[in-house]
């Protein structure tokens, strides 16, 4: 094989075919060509302004870069596996299109610092994707919150019934979840958005460069301090990779409940038919499939930031071709993350709500059990007292097959006298939500306020929610 242009001066002869196909990376980084073309663009109106090459020659490299974008966009242009790159291909058509000038587009940087700065573009716009996916999955989870303000279901911990809660607290509870990402998110594009331009291969550049102006350029605020650590930096790539996977994380455990509770034993939501599959030998059944294999996906995410992690370990500055590494883990994670943050929104806004089932599960396990202990404090017995009387209450209920809200007040004033005909409105469902008004409770006007949280987010998505 031929060497490549960019290269290739001091060898007689390229890389073997089997070398060529393993080091190729044009066949995945080709997705960065709008990103390379936009930061090669700020290079050449800065080598311009700062008189290194002419104004003429600037303006020709930016115009011929542009035919370039409109070639790889329409399908037109040619990849050439033998130039390695996305950044190597976009160069040689460059020369193709504009003569020799195009050779000069290099001037000043090395592909350390361009491939830098071009993932950094790529990687900070795909995570304002994922930040409106996610404000988007937010934007039906509060919906839907408001729609379901009274209905209750059991809550739980360990996956045993707890206390009664209502199920728009339920669902905001994720809703605050996929808030934080997004600002989680906002917080590394800070980190992001840093140019590594200047830097060159490792130790900068004898030319009298203007490496602000090109961050500036492209929508940056800030250049690298260092230009060892510009080159070999992928913090910001596991950043947003660890974004991704909290990300997913969160989906996996809305993915669980949906599993659950589609399953008939629970039955508190119906499956959307066009989120769910059936059996090729069981005609009754529905299965969540999505909502499983989005829980499955989560460990491929998961797998992109440590396979990145375990590459970047043991790596000597400055830049090594183990870094080449970075993108494909990362394009992968960016597929799957945007595509389950966009398919639970419209899960969640198809999804069925069975109120019915919900309410009648909450007579199992003595989700009233607190509201008793909580009711005798009232009447003046320590806590601990009363979580040991309510536990005597609990045991005789089971031996009677009846609720606590079921036991004859006779029963209950035989275990301690100071319950009083009272007890009975304070053991219902309904009232044990009403009481939790608490910051951040189940209770109705804390549910509100978490909705009047969350919608002011939404509208200003700069800005940081409470919570």
């Amino acid at each position: 094989m031929k060497t490549n242009q960019s290269w290739g001066g001091r060898f007689a002869e390229g890389p073997s075919e089997s070398v060529a196909r393993y080091t190729d990376s044009q066949s995945y980084d080709r997705a960065l060509y709008a990103h390379d073309i936009k930061a090669s663009q700020a290079h050449a109106r800065m080598l311009g302004r700062q008189g290194i090459i002419s104004h003429e020659e600037a303006m020709h490299l930016v115009s011929g870069l542009e035919q370039v974008r409109e070639e790889i966009a329409s399908g037109a242009f040619v990849w050439k596996p033998e130039l390695e790159d996305v950044h190597m291909n976009i160069e040689a058509r460059l020369t193709e299109i504009i003569g020799p000038t195009g050779k000069k587009l290099h001037t000043g940087r090395s592909r350390n610092d361009q491939v830098g700065l071009s993932f950094r573009l790529f990687v900070a716009d795909r995570m304002t994707v994922w930040q409106d996916r996610a404000r988007e999955l937010c934007r039906v989870l509060l919906r839907r919150a408001e729609e379901h303000a009274q209905t209750i279901l059991p809550g739980c911990t360990h996956l045993q019934p707890a206390q009664p809660v209502s199920l728009a607290h339920h669902l905001l509870a994720y809703a605050w979840m996929f808030c934080r990402d997004c600002q989680r998110m906002e917080d590394a594009l800070e980190r992001t958005r840093i140019s590594p331009l200047g830097a060159a291969a490792l130790a900068g550049t004898t030319y009298a460069l203007d490496p602000l102006s090109v961050a500036q350029d492209v929508g940056f605020e800030h250049i690298c301090g260092n230009s060892l650590d510009a080159v070999s930096d992928r913090d910001f790539v596991l950043e947003a990779l660890f974004c991704a996977s909290t990300a997913m994380m969160h989906l996996s455990r809305l993915c669980e409940e949906i599993i659950l509770w589609a399953n008939p034993a629970f039955g508190f939501v119906r499956l959307p038919d066009a989120y769910a599959t059936g059996s090729s030998i069981m005609p009754q059944k529905k299965n969540p499939d999505v909502a499983e294999l989005m829980r499955g996906k989560t460990g491929r995410v998961y797998g992109s930031l440590m396979g990145l992690m375990t590459v970047m370990k043991g790596l000597p500055l400055a830049y090594n071709r183990d870094m080449q590494e970075d993108k494909e883990g990362f394009l992968d994670a960016d597929r799957t993350l945007e595509a389950s943050l966009h398919l639970m929104a419209g899960m969640m806004d198809a999804l069925s709500f069975r109120a019915d089932r919900m309410r009648e599960a909450c007579k199992a396990g003595f989700l009233n059990a607190t509201e008793l202990a909580d009711y005798l404090v009232g009447k003046g017995l320590p806590f601990r007292e009363a979580h040991h009387v309510t536990g005597q209450a609990v045991a005789a209920a089971e031996r009677e097959g009846k609720g606590l809200e079921d036991m004859e007040l006779s029963c209950l004033q035989a275990i301690d006298p100071r319950i009083g005909e009272d007890v009975h409105a304070v053991l219902d469902y309904a009232a044990a939500v009403l009481r939790r008004e608490t910051p951040g409770g189940t209770g109705p006007r804390s549910v509100r306020t978490q909705m009047e949280q969350l919608r002011s987010w939404l509208d200003q998505p700069s800005a940081r929610a409470g919570g």
